[in-house]
């Protein structure tokens, strides 16, 4: 049973993760923010398909609190995500390219057709990772019903979305685009912190 609680913990970790969908050189805190910024980079921000970050993923559960070190690397044919720390075994690895997705962890690797199939496979359920991609971004995802509160400039503060509540706390500004630097997801006794120490966004990028 350790086995499946090591993977429960990684899976949950890493289908939070892919969440994740931004990126940067160095953040720049002391750059403020202002009113009508975020309405002007909505087109560059929707057309982000590369990127790298490295940050930090933290879960708390009624049962178990963990976190995990992320470096994450997107294209659109492609993604990696590497996780390290103390849940899984020390190092996690979700990987994949259309139609196929990894997961190899210390105890062994499992693979599906998607990062919903594999979670479904190993746990019996999933979360929205598509949606999570928008969300990580400060974006609804599309189509579907929401509610967006925002602050007194204009940026996303609050979004419910699925079920979800998604808590915008900080933001860092790279590579011309603001972009969410530590944000909370809480979906019933569930709550995920991520926190991106390092973005590098690159838009249009020949793959």
């Amino acid at each position: 049973m350790r086995r499946h609680h090591s993977i429960r913990l990684t899976c949950l970790a890493m289908g939070l993760v892919l969440l994740a969908g931004c990126a940067s050189r160095s953040p720049a805190p002391d750059m403020q923010r202002a009113s009508g910024q975020w309405e002007a980079q909505q087109e560059r921000l929707t057309e982000l398909q590369d990127w790298e970050l490295q940050g930090k993923a933290g879960l708390r559960t009624p049962e178990d609190s963990t976190s995990a070190n992320l470096d994450w690397h997107q294209t659109p044919y492609y993604f990696r995500i590497l996780l390290s720390g103390p849940f899984g075994s020390g190092r996690s690895v979700l990987e994949g390219r259309e139609g196929r997705v990894s997961l190899t962890t210390g105890e062994g690797r499992a693979e599906a057709e998607s990062p919903k199939a594999l979670m479904e496979q190993e746990l019996g359920w999933s979360l929205p990772v598509s949606a999570l991609t928008d969300w990580i971004r400060g974006l609804p995802a599309a189509d579907r019903p929401h509610h967006m509160e925002r602050d007194e400039l204009g940026f996303p503060a609050r979004l419910e979305q699925d079920g979800w509540r998604i808590v915008y706390r900080n933001w860092t500004h790279t590579g011309e685009l603001w972009l969410p630097r530590r944000m909370t997801l809480t979906y019933d006794d569930l709550e995920v912190t991520l926190v991106v120490t390092r973005w590098q966004p690159e838009l249009d990028r020949d793959a």
